[in-house]
Formats: structure tokens, C-alpha cells, sequence
């Protein structure tokens, strides 16, 4: 399943990704850890964004507004196809990209990640991929040609490759998700998966703030 390109803005909040002051590769945290890919496209992060300096983001990726990145984590948009375009990475308004996460995709084919989504600690999301707004990707699972509608939860350690998941279905921990037979037998998401999505965000978002406030003072400093 190769996933077709959409618009980028129906994934987004208001502001979205274009709609916000541009911010390319000069923002408050830019460092060595955040470059360009060989084509020579430049990482764009929202300043109200927080990159954690271990953090790696190369090339085509486009971040948003009140986005968390945690240390360790790899934003890596650099594979170009036939024609030497670079497709990008594009992750909406207050998602959270956790410890070691990886994000990745193969040439010509996009990483779009709708706000409010948490990616968890060691999770592995590659391209072509889509996710729409409030999805859940747990504990070091797995997700690769995949597209999620709204308010998935991908369990921990789970694996989904080749299909599309319809709105608020729970992946439970561990499974492994290859065909639409085996997505056809996932139950919907309940109140506690729901709650908890919604804490995480919030935990996350606060993080995203707390840590950029000494970021700008030692900005006004300088």
C-alpha cells in the first residue's frame, strides 16, 4: 500500500505548520544536531516547539507548535527518490516524539503525524505512513505503510504494517497487524485507553513548555 500525498493542512490545528512565522534552521535550539540532508533541505521547527539537544533532525522535517522532543530521538528526512526530491516529515501542533523514537521513510514517500499525537518511548514510525489527530503509539512498536485514523492506540511493542485502521481502534500489546482481516478484528478504544492519551499529551505539552523557558532566557542572556 503506497499511501498517496494529502493536504498537509487538514492534519493540522490553527495555526498549522504554514500558517506559523518562519523559523527555518535559525530558531532558539538550532544546533549541530539539527542540519540538513545532503539535498540541502533545512529542518523547520515551530518556536514554541522544544528540541531536547540530543535530539536528531535532519533535513525535510517540518515540526509545529508546542511539539515535545525528547532525548535521543531521530527525525531523519533525507531519502531522495527518482527525481531528487526529498518528500517530508511533518509533525502537527502539541504531538510529543518521546526518548529514542525513530522516524524515518523511504524515497518518495511522506511521514504525516495529525496533532496531539504521542509517539512513546523507542517506537519506530516509517514512511510512507499517516496519522491523523489523537493517536497513541505505544513502548517500542513498530509502524511502517500504515494509516491511522483518529484516536488510534497502538499497544506496546505492537507491530502494524500494510493497512489502514479506522478511527479509535486499540492495537493491543504485542499483536501484530499485516492485513485488513487481521485490522477487521480490533475492538475500539474504551475509556481508560482514551484517558490515558489524554494525560500523556498533557504531561507532554507542559514538558514542551518548562523546558524552553530556560532555553529563552539563556537566549535573552546571550
Amino acid at each position: 500500500m503506497m499511501l498517496k500525498k494529502g493536504k498537509v493542512r487538514d492534519l493540522y490545528s490553527v495555526p498549522g505548520i504554514r500558517d506559523a512565522p518562519d523559523r527555518i534552521c535559525d530558531q532558539k535550539f538550532f544546533h549541530k544536531t539539527v542540519r540538513l540532508n545532503p539535498s540541502g533541505d533545512k529542518p523547520w521547527v515551530a518556536s514554541t516547539s522544544y528540541i531536547d539537544p540530543t535530539a536528531q533532525i535532519i533535513g525535510k522535517v517540518r515540526i509545529g507548535p508546542r511539539v515535545f522532543v525528547g532525548p535521543n530521538a531521530v527525525i531523519r528526512a533525507d531519502e531522495a527518490d527518482a527525481s531528487g526530491t526529498v518528500a517530508p516529515i511533518e509533525i502537527g501542533a502539541d504531538c510529543n516524539v518521546q526518548d529514542g523514537v525513530i522516524v524515518h521513510a523511504l524515497a518518495g514517500t511522506e511521514v504525516k503525524i495529525g496533532r496531539r499525537t504521542s509517539m512513546a518511548h523507542g517506537s519506530i514510525i516509517h514512511g510512507p505512513c499517516v496519522m491523523q489527530a489523537d493517536c497513541f503509539v505505544g513502548f517500542r512498536a513498530v509502524l511502517f505503510d500504515v494509516e491511522l485514523a483518529e484516536g488510534v492506540f497502538i499497544g506496546a511493542g505492537a507491530t502494524v504494517c500494510h493497512v489502514q485502521l479506522p478511527a479509535h481502534r486499540l492495537v493491543p500489546e504485542g499483536t501484530v497487524i499485516r492485513s485488513s482481516e487481521e485490522a477487521a478484528t480490533l475492538n475500539e478504544t474504551g475509556p481508560a485507553e482514551r484517558a490515558f492519551m489524554k494525560k500523556v499529551i498533557s504531561a507532554n505539552l507542559h514538558l514542551a513548555a518548562g523546558y524552553a523557558k530556560p532555553v529563552e532566557r539563556q537566549k535573552t542572556e546571550q
